[in-house]
């Protein structure tokens, strides 16, 4: 495992906000239902998501669920993204999505896994744990873009353990000295 996953993280994912608007869900079911609109994540870099906020979301031009706008309910997912890049310049842009008709892709070669949106599917889901994503969360693709509103962006605050940690480590080789 990598070394930012097996130390503690210096910085943390969290949302100041628990109310949400009426008729929007987080993730309280396990596979996103059919036509509901759910609160999702997206993991990018802080210029990315300035490019994202003024044109809006497009699609990739592929990945494991083909082309498409790759999401998750799951914040902490999404805080992992991009993979590799230092994690204080990254940010995460928090959704509304109405997902319309959903595919549920629960293997690797599944036989709508790139093709799901050529047979109606407005959203494909991967569901946790069950072999296609490495971290075994979720994953979801969307398919139009305009079917995301964008809400505001999570920045990671300092994690106050993590920090205290730091502290005490420069003091004691301080007092080492």
């Amino acid at each position: 495992q990598r070394d930012s996953d097996t130390n503690m993280r210096r910085l943390q994912w969290t949302e100041a906000d628990f109310d949400l608007p009426t008729g929007i869900l987080r993730l309280l079911t396990l596979l996103p239902a059919d036509k509901r609109t759910y609160i999702m994540y997206h993991g990018t870099t802080q210029s990315r998501a300035q490019s994202i906020l003024a044109n809006g979301f497009r699609q990739s031009q592929g990945g494991m669920l083909g082309p498409g706008v790759y999401l998750s309910r799951d914040l902490e997912k999404a805080s992992r993204y991009p993979v590799g890049h230092p994690e204080w310049d990254k940010v995460v842009i928090k959704v509304k999505v109405n997902v319309g008709r959903v595919k549920v892709i629960n293997r690797k070669n599944h036989p709508l896994q790139m093709t799901w949106h050529y047979y109606g599917y407005d959203t494909a889901w991967v569901p946790p744990n069950c072999g296609m994503v490495n971290s075994g969360l979720e994953e979801n693709c969307v398919w139009d873009p305009r079917r995301i509103e964008i809400i505001r962006l999570i920045r990671p605050t300092v994690n106050p353990v993590q920090l205290a940690f730091q502290i005490l480590h420069i003091v004691t080789r301080i007092n080492n000295l």
